[in-house]
């Protein structure tokens, strides 16, 4: 940092620029201070820095459009965890010809910031991070996906890249006019287009963004609902909250599948009932804090999540997925496709193992995987959870167990029948 009394604004601005330090409220204030006004709307000049390229917008100046301003259009966040049916769930939205789906996102962000210097990391901190996450989603929302630019590595070239994050799991990216190759149906669209649409394009994205009416963007990087508060009182924007929670014995038993190297611990302890020496309880621990505390504030019902807040359980979704979606739909204020309706018919009675068969999978047995970890799990690892998470167990209407046999007594559902009404 400056030690100097002497910097000018213009090293205090590229500094600024240069880490993710910043809050949203914080860089609307500097651009206040030390920005002239876009002419004609346009972007604000980039500054060249030496980790990143760091784009900012001027607050005024920068236009959006007219439909952008309209009541009528909302932006919606899929607000989860890691491994708590999300990328199912937001494949809900992905289906709907009037729905712009992206899936997280945040992605790029997040591997900027770990992949830049320890001496910038030491720099930054979670709100750091939290801020550039919303600036990113605030551009996004507006359809601008030059903005990612500053993220994405290798940088793109031309506005165009191969690096997007998970690109196939978007149907508006994989389709004209941003892709014009027509999909075959023989498999799976992700598998597709990443084998036939190659380079995304992002001025074409932009501009298919702008042609759908709604907007929506899965993330699981956000820690709280709470770090969603300027954004949902941003009058720029129409934000609708779906937040999905899982049980969080299901969500260590799925996360112990899909990522095998960082709970090799968990997984031995597992399959030999021997507890290791050394458990990170630390991870599982703080879901179930981030879970408990985002599910208290929305049920404070504080007046910023009035009319943009929705809690629905992940197993009442798999247990109900035509009318759990009925419902998230009338709450974000439009009709339910019949693209939707089938796509649902076709992607819930899949194999009871396709969780396991492919980790971002979308197809299931929904009404089986939703508590198909009571057959894995072990007893004492269950208790450990139940022990670690015991507030956000009671939150949320799921049942403890007290022995093996109701641990597996699959005919005893561990999840109490709960009514979760909208803040509207």
């Amino acid at each position: 940092m400056c030690l100097s009394m002497e910097c000018s604004w213009k090293t205090v601005l590229l500094l600024v620029c240069t880490s993710l330090g910043i809050q949203y409220t914080a860089i609307r204030s500097l651009r206040d201070t030390f920005s002239a006004p876009c002419s004609g709307g346009d972007l604000c000049q980039r500054r060249e820095v030496k980790e990143y390229q760091w784009k900012v917008f001027c607050d005024d100046g920068h236009q959006t459009p007219e439909s952008f301003h309209s009541p009528s259009r909302k932006h919606i966040i899929l607000f989860a965890t890691t491994r708590s049916g999300s990328s199912f769930t937001g494949q809900l939205f992905n289906q709907h010809p009037d729905i712009f789906y992206l899936f997280e996102p945040l992605y790029h962000v997040q591997q900027a910031f770990t992949n830049s210097s320890a001496r910038l990391r030491k720099i930054l901190d979670r709100r750091a991070l939290l801020g550039a996450y919303r600036d990113l989603l605030h551009n996004l929302y507006n359809c601008d996906f030059y903005f990612l630019e500053t993220y994405i590595k290798p940088e793109p070239k031309d506005h165009a890249t191969a690096s997007f994050f998970r690109r196939g799991s978007s149907s508006a990216l994989c389709s004209p006019p941003v892709c014009e190759e027509s999909h075959d149906k023989l498999e799976p669209e992700e598998i597709w287009c990443f084998k036939n649409c190659r380079t995304l394009n992002l001025t074409l994205a932009t501009t298919a963004c702008q042609g759908r009416s709604h907007m929506a963007i899965k993330t699981v990087r956000i820690p709280e609902i709470k770090d969603l508060k300027i954004l949902s009182e941003d009058p720029r924007l129409n934000l609708k909250i779906v937040h999905l929670v899982r049980d969080p014995r299901g969500i260590l038993a799925s996360r112990m599948t899909a990522f095998m190297d960082q709970f090799r611990a968990w997984k031995i302890w597992n399959a030999t009932g021997r507890r290791p020496h050394y458990i990170d309880l630390s991870q599982i621990t703080r879901t179930c804090t981030d879970l408990s505390d985002s599910v208290e504030t929305g049920f404070s019902k504080p007046a910023w999540l009035k009319g943009k807040y929705m809690l629905i359980r992940y197993e009442d979704l798999a247990k109900e997925p035509v009318q759990k979606a009925k419902e998230i739909y009338k709450f974000i204020g439009l009709g339910m496709d019949p693209k939707v309706h089938t796509w649902i018919l076709q992607n819930t009675n899949g194999s009871n193992n396709a969780e396991g068969n492919y980790k971002f999978t979308t197809t299931r047995n929904s009404k089986a995987t939703a508590e198909s970890w009571r057959l894995n799990l072990a007893f004492d690892i269950v208790q450990t959870v139940q022990r670690l998470c015991n507030t956000t167990l009671s939150q949320l209407g799921y049942k403890s167990v007290g022995s093996i046999d109701d641990l597996r007594n699959m005919s005893n559902s561990l999840v109490e029948p709960r009514t979760f009404i909208p803040f509207l």
